[in-house]
């Protein structure tokens, strides 16, 4: 019998149809598979309770504990037949703390008949606080009878006994609409049909690394006997997950590889010669062994798809700088993509001085292997944009820098032969796509990141691309001082934190400071909520107000400006430019200033309430400063208390300047699913056992297995239920975002 069919029957066929409507709608569980694909998250012992000193306040729970006892009280009542009303408050308790439960009118009559002193249940509610005290306000509930451990007990038969028979209690991820225990009832229906699932592992990886088989995996991680078989079942599963999404990876390279590109091959003594001999100083080691491995993607008939890591300030800009003259000396165009209008005049000043002479292609004094780079906004004036697509269209123009604009249709590329996103995390994968599709043939493409990727997120979210790594600073780039300062705690820091800035200003230098929000929201500039006790609790601080209230308290005197997002365009490229000339002291700036500005004059940065930002965010806001030969110093300003998990973080920022070890932290901290899931353009992240950090040589092993598989097998016509494990991972949405990758 074939039985893929049944693991892609609609639940609706199995469960009845309103069951499968609360699965659908709140828990996005719609066959056969996606119900034995939902794992619980923990597993009850019998006589090992829970803790119910650590309820979390305001979330829906399943508890396992023992009933202390039981009043029916009677009140009166206006509403209640008769005048009074009942209400029953039972106290339940697991050794570690107790919890009441409160049942009103009619709702009391079941269980005042069920839980009397003595009874052990499993109870699901919201956890709230009434009179100072842990309550469940009529939470659903399912008596434990019947269990061997306990003599003396008579269990009843029926349904009950059978549920609950195995030694561990599967807890499921539930909602309001679905307890944990209804759940797991609906497993046990369809769990006899899954001996004839076909295995998406081929037999000899799955024997040589002695894993159960996914049917036996379903049945252990379901209904287990004992914690290994709860072992068992994970070390399988988890091989699932990483094989059947490393095998949609390297089939997508595969792909990827049939496809025809023009070779880009410099010409000898040509434009990337010329920039060489002009540089005053040395690539690192590092940019050398990155350049020749993308001169080497370059030179093939495939195109290139390569991911460029690469620290804050460890001259990833020079190294698509050079890959991108090496296309124009072999007669092709490159175009660099970046995030913000801001960050695309920076990348075009900071080319166009690169390149000196050399970007001055038929203009007076230019290079005879001049090439001109062109600058395309979508704030430009009608005259240079004009002139700007007609420089494209032609070949004029070797090198164009721009925002998505350049993904409109109307502009058209001569010869399009390399394409470099800066800073992917911000593109979506659509507008990636349409740019690759300017070209006659797929051009090649660089992906570059300042944000570090652990290895095994790269191998997960970008596993389409191979992966390169800057991790060396080139000679000359200061080191930078961080500190924490807990301003409520030390009021005085903040005091020391505005003479840090003034000391910097008067050295000759130039400071930031950032705030998480402009403050010209709904409620009008300058109107701020009083700060109350709870640093949560207030509205974050704001650019305009901590600029107003900086130039006339602490930083008077010293020439201060504001930049944000919502500024008109030429606004801000004006404030940029009077802070890199060096005619502003302090930027008080949102995050725009996060990638790519690029002062080295600036040597001091504030973050006020740094606990609103995230790790890596925090660490690519500190690369702004120390980019020049004098030390940089990062101070990290919040008001949350000591052992809160937020000063931790920020500990941790301070602590290291290693970029791949705060991505591993701010891994750890965050639900890997929030970087799966961005990564995926919003997909539900398709991990449910596996860790990426934890996991890292299961995930590294499925690649090189997945990798040799495909190249073996690109159809997989040996592997009918590998196939039907794609489809089911491939909904729509992701098979979209591979397919743009």
């Amino acid at each position: 019998m074939d039985l893929v069919p049944a693991l892609e029957r609609p639940l609706k066929n199995v469960l009845g149809a309103a069951t499968a409507k609360v699965m659908a709608e709140h828990l996005g569980l719609h066959t056969v598979g996606d119900l034995l694909h939902h794992y619980p998250r923990r597993y009850e012992e019998r006589g090992q309770l829970t803790h119910l000193a650590d309820l979390p306040m305001d979330e829906h729970v399943t508890v396992v504990a023992q009933v202390a006892d039981a009043r029916l009280h009677t009140f009166a009542s206006a509403r209640a037949p008769r005048g009074k009303g009942q209400r029953l408050e039972v106290t339940i308790t697991d050794g570690s703390g107790r919890v009441q439960l409160v049942f009103f009118g009619n709702g009391v009559h079941k269980p005042h008949k069920d839980l009397l002193p003595g009874t052990r249940a499993m109870f699901a509610g919201k956890v709230s606080v009434f009179n100072r005290r842990l309550q469940l306000a009529h939470p659903a509930y399912e008596l434990l009878r019947g269990d061997p451990d306990e003599p003396g007990e008579q269990g009843e038969p029926g349904e009950t006994v059978e549920s609950w028979a195995g030694a561990l209690i599967p807890l499921y991820p539930a909602t309001a609409k679905l307890e944990s225990w209804k759940i797991g009832k609906a497993v046990q229906t369809v769990l006899p049909g899954v001996q004839e699932a076909l295995d998406p592992l081929p037999d000899a990886l799955r024997e040589g690394r002695g894993l159960v088989s996914l049917p036996e995996a379903l049945v252990k991680i379901h209904r287990p006997q004992t914690k290994a078989d709860v072992a068992d079942a994970r070390a399988r599963l988890k091989w699932d997950e990483a094989f059947v999404l490393q095998v949609a990876l390297a089939r997508r390279r595969h792909t990827d590889a049939q496809l025809p590109a023009v070779p880009r091959v410099p010409r000898p003594d040509g434009l990337l010669t010329a920039f060489d001999d002009r540089l005053p100083f040395t690539l690192t080691e590092g940019q050398q062994r990155v350049s020749r491995e993308i001169f080497d993607d370059l030179a093939t008939e495939h195109p290139m798809h390569r991911l460029l890591q690469g620290e804050v300030g460890s001259g990833k800009t020079m190294v698509a700088l050079r890959a991108m003259l090496a296309v124009v000396d072999a007669g092709g165009q490159a175009a660099l993509l970046a995030p913000t209008e801001v960050l695309a005049q920076q990348h075009h000043r900071s080319v166009t001085e690169m390149m000196g002479e050399l970007a001055e292609g038929g203009m007076l004094g230019g290079s005879e292997h001049a090439t001109k780079v062109v600058l395309l906004t979508g704030s430009m004036g009608a005259a240079a944009r004009r002139q700007a697509l007609l420089d494209l269209v032609t070949g004029e123009a070797g090198i164009v820098i721009g925002t998505h604009a350049l993904i409109e249709d109307k502009v058209q590329f001569h010869d399009l032969g390399l394409v470099v996103v800066d800073e992917q995390h911000r593109f979506g994968v659509e507008q990636r796509d349409a740019l690759r599709g300017k070209g006659k043939q797929p051009p090649h493409l660089l992906v570059m990141t300042a944000t570090p990727i652990p290895r095994t997120v790269a191998m997960t979210v970008f596993g389409d691309l191979e992966t390169s790594v800057l991790d060396q600073l080139p000679a000359g780039r200061s080191p930078i001082a961080s500190h924490v300062v807990p301003a409520a705690d030390k009021p005085h820091f903040l005091a020391r934190a505005w003479e840090r800035v003034r000391e910097e200003v008067a050295a000759g230098h130039q400071a930031y400071v950032v705030c998480p929000r402009i403050g010209d929201e709904e409620e009008g500039t300058g109107k701020r909520t009083p700060v109350q006790d709870d640093a949560e609790k207030r509205p974050p601080l704001a650019v305009l107000d901590v600029a107003d209230q900086l130039a006339k308290g602490p930083l008077q005197g010293l020439r201060v400006e504001v930049l944000h997002g919502r500024m008109a365009p030429d606004d801000k490229d004006a404030v940029m430019r009077r802070f890199a000339a060096g005619d502003a002291d302090v930027l008080v700036a949102t995050t725009v200033i996060e990638v790519g500005v690029n002062v080295p004059n600036a040597t001091a940065m504030v973050i006020m309430d740094a606990d609103r930002f995230g790790v890596s965010q925090l660490h690519q806001l500190r690369g702004r400063v120390g980019r020049g030969a004098a030390p940089g110093v990062c101070l990290l300003v919040t008001e949350m208390p000591e052992a809160s998990p937020a000063r931790q973080r920020l500990n941790a920022v301070a602590a290291t300047l290693d970029g791949f070890e705060l991505s591993r932290i701010d891994l750890e901290q965050r639900r890997e699913g929030d970087v799966l899931g961005q990564a995926q353009s919003g997909a539900r992240s398709s991990l449910r056992v596996l860790e990426v950090i934890e996991d890292e040589e299961i995930i590294a092993e499925a690649r090189q297995e997945a990798t040799a598989l495909v190249a073996a097998d690109p159809d997989l016509t040996g592997l009918p239920g590998l196939r039907t494990a794609l489809d089911a991972l491939l909904d729509e949405e992701r098979e979209q975002y591979l397919e743009k990758g």
